[in-house]
This record gives C-alpha cells, sequence and structure tokens, in this order.
C-alpha cells in the first residue's frame, strides 16, 4: 500500500487548507485511517482518525471544532479540511493506515498504523 499526500503549503494564521491522502496498490477493507503530525524537535502527534465506513472520526484537542478528516472509499481518500489555521499547527502532516482497525475501529496510537505517506508541510505564519 502506498500513501500519497497533497495540498499543504505556508498560509496566514486564520486561513484554510484541506489535504488529501491517496491510498494506492493494496486493499482498503476495513481500514481506518488517520492524520498525524511532527512539528521540529518534537514527536509525531496523534491529529484525527476515521472509520472504515465513515462513521465514526475522533479528533485529539488541539484540533477539534477546527479541523474536519472525510474519506471516499472509491477511490480511497481521506481528507483533512484544516480551517482557521495557527501557528502552533505547523508540522509535516502524515497519513496513515490502519489495516486491522474493523469496520468502526478508530485507533489514536500511531503504532497501530501499518502503512505512512512521505507527508506534507503546513507552515501558518502569524
Amino acid at each position: 500500500v502506498q500513501l500519497a499526500e497533497s495540498g499543504g503549503g505556508p498560509v496566514q494564521a486564520g486561513a484554510s487548507l484541506r489535504l488529501s491522502c491517496v491510498a494506492s496498490g493494496g486493499t482498503y477493507v476495513n481500514s481506518a485511517m488517520g492524520w498525524f503530525r511532527q512539528a521540529p524537535g518534537k514527536e509525531r502527534e496523534f491529529v484525527a482518525t476515521i472509520s472504515w465506513n465513515a462513521l465514526i472520526t475522533f479528533y485529539s484537542d488541539s484540533v477539534k471544532g477546527r479541523f474536519t478528516i472525510s474519506r471516499d472509499n472509491d477511490p480511497n481518500t481521506v481528507y483533512l479540511q484544516m480551517n482557521n489555521l495557527k501557528p502552533e499547527d505547523t508540522a509535516i502532516y502524515f497519513c496513515a493506515l490502519d489495516s486491522e482497525a474493523g469496520w468502526y475501529g478508530t485507533r489514536t496510537n500511531p503504532n497501530d498504523y501499518d502503512y505512512w505517506g512521505l507527508g506534507t508541510q503546513v507552515t501558518v505564519s502569524s
């Protein structure tokens, strides 16, 4: 499975961005998908996740109410709509796939995710 993110870039605080991630080269049934981010000098942190059936989503407290995760399963694409961006959102954003999540599963530990994209940089200036 290969994951490819796109949509990052430099923006001003308060702006919006929409990240996309396309999965290819494998089967994704019952796979949850998630977004994580890593800022310079910090560990990778959970941002948002969505179940295979798209009925369940979960967000970190730092992005709740500002970010929205969604997905299309044909083709297998996950999106992250980011509104009201803040300088502290600056990071590399990674898409990940959890192949063992099940129909309703959503997990926040990066160790539960099997496949990762290379990331897309988001830079928010004040």
